[in-house]
């Protein structure tokens, strides 16, 4: 039976990527019409400006929408590779290309002992779910180096480290896929790299890190979170409302700041909480740190720091669904219902961003709800992400062995996902 599946799945794999991303095309190229806002004028307008300051060899110092770390500057760049198409056509059909290398990378992963090819499904089906956004912003591109990193991880500890440097250069996230790996390696040498690169920004292209100044004034987006505290309360008086603000519709007005320094206060509780996790993981007298575990605890990182941020674009499900990825290819990961949950998310993500966005920007009863039911599954996929990790990695029996771990103390052979034999 698995080799039957072994043998069928890439066909089914590959038609239903190349139908799904087909469909993508012709709607980002506007062969097809999706409805609500245009969703591709990121690209064939800021994207395009960016492009045309960037190639000067200056970052867009007076532009505060340009909030992304210096080597997002290769993605916006990216589209000279292809001098033969227009700048936005370039950007799609590059989006496509990352899109097939990431199923590749995922589809590889998923053979052998201990793996499943489920990962790549959860990649060929996420994707689409959320509709053109995916190709119409560089979140694939930054979501394609993380899920390198995470891949890595086993065999190439310092190949990991250096990939989540540059995604980190891309935009930041990434970071949080060093977060569950074993050892220095990857640390150090992310640390290495990311300073190098670093430097070389700031010393050749002027304003390299003036996006660290274009968001003092961020208000709460209305996507987010903490935006459900405003929606309701438009509803009985509140003196507020919501502009286009740093390049996304934000609530402003009383009482806003309250809520950003609450959602601030949120995220540094997660951070604890994944300081603590990883402080007591690695005490635990059985060795927990696996390939799976890396991928698990970047999921969970990236999922709090999703659901607790001011911002919740609908490109940040195109991390997750990549991440949720990765933990799929393993048949020890412990985040098949959270992945389950994001999947649900995406789904809901298109409905209330671009097709039904004018009912959540007006705070109507249907726009409510829809943020309520995707933040809501967010919310639950990150408590369950979290439980999920700490009972695999820290929890401990009556008699201080790990809680599910028979045996504990005793030497063991590795895993068939141990770091010693993770591809």
């Amino acid at each position: 039976m698995v080799a039957r599946e072994t043998g069928r799945s890439p066909v089914w794999l590959a038609a239903v990527w190349g139908a799904t991303r087909l469909l993508l095309l012709l709607l980002v190229l506007k062969v097809l019409v999706f409805p609500g806002p245009d969703v591709t004028s990121d690209v064939s307008v800021i994207y395009r400006d960016w492009y045309e300051i960037l190639r000067t060899g200056t970052f867009p110092l007076k532009d505060v929408t340009w909030q992304y770390p210096p080597a997002a500057a290769f993605a916006v760049l990216s589209p000279a590779l292809l001098p033969f198409l227009e700048y936005a056509t370039a950007f799609f059909v590059l989006a496509c290309a990352v899109d097939a290398a990431v199923l590749a990378l995922l589809w590889h992963a998923g053979r052998g002992s201990g793996r499943s090819s489920r990962g790549a499904w959860v990649w060929v089906v996420g994707v689409p779910l959320l509709g053109p956004t995916v190709y119409a912003r560089y979140d694939v591109m930054v979501t394609g180096v993380a899920v390198a990193a995470l891949l890595a991880a086993g065999r190439h500890p310092r190949v990991a480290g250096a990939l989540a440097a540059v995604g980190a250069l891309l935009k930041v996230w990434p970071a949080l896929v060093l977060v569950g790996m074993r050892g220095r390696r990857p640390w150090v040498a992310a640390a290495v790299g990311g300073g190098a690169l670093a430097a070389l920004f700031a010393v050749t292209m002027p304003g390299a890190f003036a996006f660290l100044t274009f968001q003092r004034e961020r208000g709460v987006e209305v996507e987010s979170l903490g935006a459900l505290v405003f929606h309701v309360a438009r509803h009985f008086g509140w003196d507020g409302g919501v502009l286009l603000n740093y390049g996304s519709m934000e609530f402003l007005g009383p009482h806003v700041d309250t809520v950003g320094t609450a959602s601030v206060a949120l995220s540094a509780v997660a951070f604890g909480w994944l300081l603590l996790w990883r402080v007591l993981a690695a005490r635990s007298p059985v060795p927990r740190f696996t390939a799976h575990t890396a991928a698990d605890a970047a999921f969970v990182a990236v999922l709090m720091f999703t659901v607790t941020s001011r911002v919740i674009s609908p490109q940040y499900l195109v991390w997750l669904v990549g991440l949720g990825a990765v933990c799929r290819c393993f048949r020890a990961s412990r985040m098949r219902v959270p992945v389950a949950l994001v999947l649900a998310a995406s789904l809901v993500t298109v409905l209330e961003f671009p097709l039904l966005f004018t009912d959540v920007v007006a705070s109507t009863p249907l726009g409510i709800g829809l943020l309520v039911v995707r933040n809501g599954l967010l919310v639950a996929a990150a408590l369950a992400g979290a439980r999920a990790l700490w009972r695999d990695t820290v929890r401990r029996g009556p008699a201080g062995s790990a809680s599910g771990a028979p045996g504990a103390g005793v030497s063991r052979a590795p895993s068939a996902d141990s770091p010693a034999t993770a591809a």
